[in-house]
């Protein structure tokens, strides 16, 4: 009885493995409770949080807020095509074409940001989270689909330039009004 040769054999990708199974569930339900308690955040102690915060940390609230409900709607879009795809309810085909459209790229403000540690502690906790959850589902979607093999670490996400931070912050202030 031969053996298969090493050059025969098929390589299991992890990822690809975790994300069509039964062990999907958990990540879902990570990134679903993630989302639930970042809205339940936004629109209760949030709200009254943002409002004892400084003009400079309540613009960057505002904006971050934006990023973080934008990242999470992005990772939720990719969990619920994965959820699809397990459930036969959409081929692979279907997945890879749909979410083409999801962008798992969502930036943040650096955390050395001009009021940053002024934001309330629950708020950074759901952006910190959120980055992580992120930067997991990119590092699965690219060994699962294909990409480019360099995705960047949650604080690489983040970015360093302070001056882009400030044209986001005056941006996000004088677009409100």
């Amino acid at each position: 009885m031969n053996e298969p040769s090493m050059s025969s054999a098929v390589t299991i990708s992890l990822a690809e493995r975790r994300v069509f199974s039964n062990s999907f569930k958990p990540l879902y339900n990570e990134g679903m409770g993630l989302v639930e308690q970042a809205a339940e955040y936004l629109d209760g102690q949030g709200r009254s949080d943002a409002k004892k915060l400084s003009r400079l940390s309540a613009t960057l609230y505002a904006a971050e807020s934006m990023r973080l409900t934008t990242r999470l709607m992005q990772v939720a879009s990719w969990l619920l095509l994965q959820r699809a795809a397990n459930s036969g309810e959409m081929t692979r085909d279907q997945v890879a074409a749909e979410k083409a459209k999801v962008r798992l790229d969502t930036a943040s403000a650096s955390e050395s940001a001009e009021g940053w540690v002024e934001l309330p502690d629950a708020f950074r906790d759901l952006v910190i989270r959120s980055l992580r959850l992120q930067s997991l589902v990119r590092r699965m979607d690219d060994e699962v689909y294909g990409g480019n093999g360099n995705l960047p670490s949650p604080h690489s996400l983040r970015r360093s330039n302070p001056v882009s931070d400030q044209i986001t912050l005056l941006s996000t202030a004088f677009g409100r009004g």
